[in-house]
């Protein structure tokens, strides 16, 4: 499938690629974020103008079945501005637009707003089997076309990104799985015929 092209194009939305994610001494650390990250870096230029970043933070006060979780994972109930929720080395918005929320889904009124209400997104980052998962397929139920490069995610582990491809390719045509090449592809546009 070609993506939309132009100013009015597909929008990369880059999920949650910060510092509690990448680090390998963070309990939620993805092991293949290196790859996501060289993943991404090859999608940005293709993007200029059309990107936007998401940030997980701790809510200030969890609430219902948040409490629970943060009792299992305490070392990140930091303040937003800690630098445990900062954008990982060498990976900055740049100028771009982002979201910042309490939430793993990230999908909402601000990040189709932050879009500009764009109807296909494409999108990388952390964690394919949590924030991804939970912010494309409510994107899909929106109407959005939504292609997941899985170059540029990674999971919780490996197995867990897998299944987590896997489940979101069970939406299709609404979700598609694609690569890093693919979308560069379809970013240039069809080739003239020889």
């Amino acid at each position: 499938m070609s993506a939309t092209h132009g100013a009015d194009g597909a929008w990369l939305v880059v999920i949650d690629m910060q510092v509690v994610f990448a680090g390998p001494a963070s309990p939620w650390a993805a092991p293949g974020f290196d790859a996501a990250a060289h993943g991404l870096r090859r999608l940005l230029p293709a993007f200029a103008g059309r990107s936007v970043w998401t940030r997980y933070v701790a809510p200030h006060e969890p609430q219902g079945a948040w409490r629970e979780y943060f009792d299992q994972w305490p070392f990140a109930l930091v303040p937003p501005d800690d630098p445990l929720y900062g954008f990982a080395d060498g990976l900055d918005p740049s100028g771009a637009p982002v979201v910042t929320a309490t939430t793993f889904g990230k999908w909402g009124a601000e990040l189709d707003a932050a879009t500009g209400h764009a109807d296909e997104l494409v999108v990388a980052g952390v964690s394919t089997d949590c924030c991804v998962l939970s912010t494309v397929l409510p994107a899909a139920d929106a109407g959005r076309r939504v292609r997941v490069v899985s170059d540029a995610c990674a999971g919780a582990s490996a197995a867990d990104h897998d299944r987590a491809l896997d489940a979101m390719r069970l939406y299709a045509p609404l979700v598609e799985v694609t690569t890093v090449d693919q979308v560069l592809d379809d970013e240039r546009g069809p080739r003239p015929a020889a």
